[in-house]
């Protein structure tokens, strides 16, 4: 029986120390036997993961510690230009001759421009200061020579000057206050317009909204950050006011949703997440069932025991669309909600996904694509341990790979990308088709080793792996939901948990807005600021305050 993956269980290494002292003693306490039972669990699973065939030292490595790179010239260890494939590991390699050979131009990145210093164009976010001549103005006659005239030169000079400051800063308004001496009367000044109705302005709400959500700040540290910098700033104020900002991201959230449901392409991957209010009443549901209710009858453990964070990325054209939903359902339901709101005269959307059974929406009907790089990451995997058939897979899959970032650089349409991957990455494609099928009938592979098991995997899934051979617009990976993920993955990683629904509800809606901007290149900053400043207008024309459009709407 395959054992499931064991939660990890973190303790200092002093608790563990004391731990085993009480075992030592036999003076358990409330929860040692539950640690003890999470690191027995883990060494059996680790002893299972050793005595399989498809494990190798370097892949319990990276199941323990994490992949470093998965690059071509970095698994194989080569320099330069990438070599064709040769001997028996390269059948029919004449047929190849229609894909572009690699020069060393392309092989080798092109060193970027520059000497590492940022100018003054590189800050479109920065305040301008027009700085006049103290003594001229234009048409006034030049003091050197006297017969000219002086004119406004079209470059001016630049200075920039960057200054640090706390990231909620603060400013307290004097008021001052007059009282009449005999009849008591008090005349106060009118506060300026800059100091605002509220205290928290709505920069306030999108900074803080920005460091939490978008960059894995927890609340905790910008607390003793503004601590430091002596504008106190308290964890559960940041979480009041971000709550009581998201109303007015509502109405954009559900419209993103909505245009994200047109898209061409909709991307999507599950992480896991913890939340903490759904992990108690889990753990209430499990105590409860493993007892007898009052008939004598045990009952059914739940069904539905996982918290995941779902990541869907739609892609229409140039824009794109990124969605969190957190809570205790898969992917592909999710994706499901996502669809049924799209048009009912469109055709239905690619879904690229990996091959979990789970990411798909099985209600709706989509063309499915499976994501070509989880099918590359098994050869990474066991490429020191079948050097040989490894290089030609990986090396074919790079050319494939570099087909498609020509066809990028060039801006090709979904129909020419189509034609140019049919021409150019369709024989390679094919050879590599045969070659796979070739190892298991002349027994070149042994079916269960590592090799084997990632052969079956292209062979199995070939038809949804190769889609963009097919269709139009189909992608090859899956890369743009995983690099979405990562936020929430960060998220996890330096908070560690949501508290309530509501706070992975709040949390989802930041994350969706902000990274949507960083998708479409827009400064999440400016339009979380500008959403608030015009929340009546957003919340009645939501489609016009998209972040590729909202500019618009302030000109006008």
């Amino acid at each position: 029986m395959k054992n499931p993956a064991p939660e990890i269980i973190e303790m200092a290494p002093s608790e563990f120390e004391e731990l085993l002292r009480r075992a030592e003693q036999g003076a358990f306490k409330e929860g040692d036997h539950a640690k003890i039972g999470g690191v027995l669990k883990a060494y059996l699973y680790v002893l299972e993961l050793l005595d399989k065939k498809s494990t190798s030292i370097d892949r319990l490595r990276k199941l323990l510690f994490g992949a470093t790179t998965e690059k071509t010239a970095d698994v194989l260890g080569r320099e330069g230009s990438t070599p064709a494939p040769k001997g028996d590991q390269a059948p029919n390699a004449d047929a190849d001759a229609s894909a572009p050979a690699p020069t060393a131009g392309e092989e080798k990145a092109p060193k970027k421009p520059g000497h590492g210093r940022n100018g003054a164009d590189d800050y479109p976010g920065a305040t301008r200061v027009k700085v006049i001549h103290q003594s001229l103005k234009p048409g006034d006659a030049c003091p050197e020579c006297g017969r000219g005239k002086a004119y406004e030169m079209a470059d001016p000079g630049v200075l920039i000057r960057l200054i640090g400051q706390p990231p909620v800063a603060a400013t307290i308004y004097e008021i001052q206050k007059l009282r009449c001496n005999l009849c008591g009367v008090v005349f106060t000044a009118t506060p300026p317009a800059e100091a605002g109705a509220k205290k928290y302005d709505a920069s306030a709400v999108s900074i803080i909204a920005m460091l939490k959500y978008g960059l894995g700040l927890p609340f905790n540290r910008l607390d003793r950050l503004q601590d430091d910098l002596e504008i106190p700033l308290p964890a559960s104020t940041q979480w009041e006011i971000v709550s009581a900002g998201a109303p007015a991201f509502e109405p954009i959230h559900d419209e993103l949703i909505r245009q994200a449901a047109q898209g061409d392409v909709l991307h999507n991957d599950d992480t896991k997440v913890r939340i903490l209010e759904l992990m108690g009443e889990r753990a209430k549901q499990e105590s409860f069932d493993e007892s007898d209710d009052d008939d004598g009858r045990e009952r059914d453990p739940p069904e539905r025991t996982g918290l995941f964070t779902s990541g869907v990325v739609a892609v229409s054209g140039s824009k794109e669309i990124a969605l969190f939903f957190s809570g205790p359902r898969h992917a592909g339901e999710n994706l499901i909600d996502v669809l049924r709101q799209r048009a009912a005269d469109l055709p239905p959307p690619i879904q690229m996904c990996d091959a979990l059974s789970r990411n798909m929406p099985k209600e709706l009907k989509t063309i499915i694509a499976n994501c070509l790089a989880h099918g590359r990451r098994q050869f990474v995997e066991v490429n020191e341990r079948f050097p040989d058939q490894c290089r030609y897979v990986l090396e074919a899959l790079e050319t494939v790979y570099r087909n498609d970032a020509m066809a990028r650089k060039n801006n090709l349409s979904a129909e020419n990308r189509l034609i140019f991957h049919q021409t150019q990455s369709g024989p390679v494609m094919v050879e590599l088709r045969d070659w796979l099928k070739r190892q298991f009938d002349e027994r070149l592979v042994e079916r269960n080793s590592g090799l084997g098991t990632a052969i079956n995997y292209l062979r199995k899934h070939w038809e949804k792996l190769t889609l963009f051979l097919r269709v139009a617009g189909a992608p090859l990976d899956n890369n743009i939901c995983e690099r979405a993920l990562k936020k929430a993955i960060l998220h996890r990683k330096n908070s560690l948990f949501y508290k309530t629904r509501k706070g992975a509800a709040v949390g989802d809606l930041y994350m969706s807005l902000i990274h949507t901007c960083e998708m479409n290149d827009i400064n999440p900053l400016d339009y979380l600021n500008e959403l608030q400043r015009h929340a009546a207008e957003v919340a009645a024309a939501p489609a016009a305050w998209l972040p590729w459009n909202y500019q618009q709407q302030l000109a006008a």
